[in-house]
C-alpha cells in the first residue's frame, strides 16, 4: 500500500470511530445505574437510556470491540528473540568420547519482518476493530427500534385497557337501563340476560387485555436483562412526533458497518500481499572450544525463499472479499433508501388514517351510541341496535389507538433510518 492509500485507509477507519462518537456504550464501560424509577410509569427517555445502559447484546457487541482493540494493540508488538544453547562433539567414540572435543555454542536470533508486516497487521486489527464498533452501533440502533415500538405498543396497551374499563362501564350502566325497562313491562326478561352476558363479556375483555399489556412489560424490560419490570404502563396520551427532518442515510449504521467492513477487507488485502514477502533472521553468538579452551563469535542470515509460496492465493482472496465489501455497501444503501422512502409513505398514511378516525369516525359512533341508549330508554329503538352501536363506538376507539400507535411506530421507524432523535444519541 502506498502512501496515498494508506492515509485513506487510516482517514476512513478515523470516519467510522468519529460517525459513531455519539453511541458511547459502544466505546466505552456502560452504566450500571438504573434510569428506570420503580413504580413509576414508564417513559421513553427512560426506555432509550435503559437499552443503552444495561441491553446484554450491545454490552457483548461493546466487549467484543474492546476486545479487537487489545488485538489490535497485540498486533503492534515485535517478535520476541530466540536464545540457543548447542554442545557438538561430546559422549562419541575415539577422541570424541567425554568432553574434551565439546564445542558449546550460545546464540541469540532475531527475525525481522519485511515489508511493513507489523504495521499493516496492526493497521488490519484497528480496521478490524473499528469495523466491531460499527456492529455494536447497528446492533445498538436495532435494540433501541425494538425497545420504542414495544413501548408505544406497552402504551396502546395501557390505553386499551382504560377502553375496555370504560366499555365494562358502559354496559353495567345499559344492564341497569334495561332492567328498568324489564321492571317497568317495557321490555322481555331474556333483554336483561342478553345485557349481563355482554357486560360480562367485556369484562373479560378487560382481562385479557391487562394480561396482553403485563406481557408487554416483561418483553420491554428483558430487553435491558431484568426479568422484573418495576415500572408502571406508560400514562401519556399517544401523540405522534414531529416531523423528523431531512435524510442523512449516510450516516446510518448498517451503512458504517458496510464502510468498515470494505476498509477491513483492504487491510486484509495489503497484510496477504505483504506476507508474501520474506522475513530476515538474524543471529549471533559465540562458541567456546573446550579442547583449547578459545572462543570465537558467529554471524548468522537466514532468509526463506519463497519458492512455492508467494501467499498470491491469499492476496487474491482477499481482493475478492473487499470486491464483495463494495458491492455490499451499494446494496445497504439502496436498502435503506428503499425503506426510508416507504417509511415516509406509510407515516403520511398513518397520518392520514388517525386523522378520519379521530376527527370523523369517533366523534360519529360516539353520537350514535349516545343517541341509541336515549332512544332504546324511550322505548324507541330495541336492544339489538344499541349493542351495535356500542359495539362500533368500542371498535372505533380501538382502531384510533391503533392508528396512533402505528403513526408512533411508523415514526420513529424512519427516525432511526435517518438517524433523526432519538436515534441520534440524544433524548428529547
Amino acid at each position: 500500500m502506498n502512501t496515498l492509500k494508506q492515509g485513506a485507509c487510516c482517514a476512513l477507519i478515523a470516519a467510522v470511530l468519529a460517525g459513531t462518537a455519539v453511541a458511547a456504550p459502544c466505546s466505552r464501560p456502560m452504566v450500571a445505574v438504573s434510569a428506570i424509577e420503580a413504580g413509576a410509569p414508564l417513559t421513553l427517555d427512560a426506555v432509550l437510556a435503559e437499552v443503552r445502559n444495561a441491553s446484554p447484546e450491545v454490552r457483548k457487541a461493546a466487549l467484543e470491540t474492546r476486545a479487537r482493540q487489545a488485538d489490535a494493540d497485540q498486533a503492534g508488538r515485535w517478535l520476541n528473540p530466540s536464545i540457543g544453547l548447542e554442545l557438538e562433539n561430546f559422549s562419541g567414540s575415539g577422541p570424541l568420547a567425554g568432553f574434551d572435543q565439546t564445542e558449546t555454542t550460545f546464540s541469540i536470533a532475531q527475525t525481522f519482518q519485511l515489508g511493513g508486516k507489523r504495521s499493516k497487521r496492526q493497521r488490519a486489527a484497528r480496521a478490524s476493530a473499528a469495523l466491531a464498533t460499527a456492529e455494536c452501533n447497528a446492533i445498538l440502533r436495532e435494540t433501541e427500534l425494538e425497545a420504542v415500538t414495544l413501548f408505544y405498543e406497552l402504551d396502546a396497551a395501557a390505553q386499551l385497557v382504560r377502553l375496555a374499563d370504560q366499555s365494562a362501564e358502559l354496559a353495567d350502566t345499559l344492564s341497569e337501563t334495561v332492567g328498568k325497562r324489564v321492571d317497568a313491562g317495557a321490555a322481555a326478561p331474556p333483554e336483561l340476560s342478553r345485557a349481563k352476558a355482554d357486560a360480562a363479556a367485556l369484562r373479560a375483555v378487560a382481562a385479557q387485555t391487562r394480561g396482553d399489556m403485563e406481557s408487554l412489560r416483561y418483553d420491554l424490560s428483558a430487553l435491558w436483562g431484568s426479568a422484573d419490570p418495576v415500572f408502571e404502563a406508560p400514562v401519556q396520551p399517544m401523540t405522534a412526533p414531529a416531523d423528523p427532518g431531512p435524510a442523512n442515510l449516510g450516516q446510518h449504521p448498517a451503512i458504517k458497518v458496510a464502510e468498515a467492513g470494505i476498509v477491513a477487507r483492504q487491510a486484509e488485502q495489503d497484510l496477504a500481499r505483504a506476507q508474501g514477502i520474506p522475513d530476515l533472521t538474524l543471529s549471533a553468538g559465540m562458541r567456546q572450544f573446550e579442547q583449547t579452551g578459545d572462543t570465537a563469535f558467529l554471524l548468522g542470515v537466514s532468509v526463506p525463499v519463497p519458492l512455492f509460496d508467494r501467499n498470491r492465493d491469499a492476496t487474491r482472496a482477499a481482493g475478492y472479499r473487499t470486491d464483495a465489501g463494495r458491492a455490499d455497501r451499494a446494496a445497504v444503501e439502496a436498502r435503506l433508501l428503499a425503506s426510508q422512502r416507504a417509511s415516509v409513505a406509510q407515516v403520511r398514511a398513518a397520518q392520514e388514517r388517525l386523522a378520519l378516525l379521530e376527527n370523523d369516525a369517533l366523534p360519529s359512533a360516539r353520537a350514535a351510541y349516545e343517541a341509541s341508549v336515549q332512544g332504546y330508554a324511550a322505548g324507541k329503538f330495541d336492544l339489538t341496535s344499541t349493542l351495535d352501536a356500542r359495539k362500533g363506538l368500542i371498535e372505533s376507539g380501538v382502531a384510533v389507538i391503533d392508528a396512533a400507535r402505528a403513526l408512533n411506530t411508523e415514526n420513529m421507524r424512519l427516525r432511526s433510518l435517518i438517524g433523526a432523535p432519538p436515534f441520534n444519541g440524544d433524548i428529547q
